[in-house]
């Protein structure tokens, strides 16, 4: 999934990209609500989690303007207010769901991919792609029911390209899932990660977009 993350605190924010990038997910943040607007016209996210309290305003103000312009975006609201009231007028103004912090980021993921399955009818926590099924929460892959072993590296690659079908993914957004902010990282770590994938789920698996990055491709009867 593509997330946007709305939230002005930084080391909420940090923990959640972190988190999510490790779970085969692309993470935008942004810390308020002029650039949520700003950055929704020019991509196009999955998923939003919506901080309240903003430095330009409260998030149930840009969510009701979602709604209103027909937006379908998703959208967990994430808030330190536990007022059944606050609930009640968030998820009246459009939100899909209400978490509140503290909150385990294990929670946050599990809602996260609920959200996921009742906005795109999955109701399974598997992906299905040609030949593949991926399922979730076992991290197993398997190409014609035949289980295929992953490296750490590998998953998190493929839930991402599995995450996104249709998308072009950039390296710099592939190494954000892999690394976080790590800078010591080898020039061509990704593409080494990319070749032993291709390996596993055919050749046709992952394509190169030059100049873009790379996208979901065709999967064949592994080579193994």
């Amino acid at each position: 999934m593509y997330i946007l993350l709305v939230e002005d605190d930084a080391v909420i924010a940090d923990a959640i990209s972190i988190f999510l990038s490790g779970e085969g997910m692309a993470v935008e943040h942004v810390a308020s609500i002029s650039h949520a607007k700003n950055i929704l016209n020019k991509s196009n996210f999955d998923l939003c989690i919506l901080d309240l309290n903003l430095p330009d305003g409260n998030g149930i103000t840009w969510l009701t303007w979602l709604r209103k312009n027909q937006h379908s975006l998703p959208v967990l609201i994430l808030t330190a207010s536990n007022s059944i009231d606050d609930k009640v007028t968030g998820l009246k103004n459009g939100a899909d769901d209400y978490l509140v912090k503290p909150f385990d980021l294990r929670e946050l993921l599990a809602r996260l991919y609920s959200i996921k399955r009742r906005t795109t009818d999955r109701l399974t926590n598997t992906i299905s792609h040609g030949l593949l099924t991926y399922h979730l929460e076992q991290h197993k892959l398997l190409i014609n029911d035949k289980h295929i072993p992953l490296s750490r590296n590998e998953d998190l690659l493929l839930k991402i390209f599995l995450n996104n079908p249709q998308r072009i993914l950039s390296e710099s957004q592939l190494k954000d899932v892999l690394y976080g902010t790590c800078d010591d990282v080898a020039s061509n770590a990704l593409n080494v990660h990319i070749f032993n994938l291709r390996k596993k789920i055919g050749t046709k698996g992952i394509e190169t977009i030059r100049g873009f990055g790379f996208r979901l491709g065709s999967i064949e009867v592994t080579e193994q």
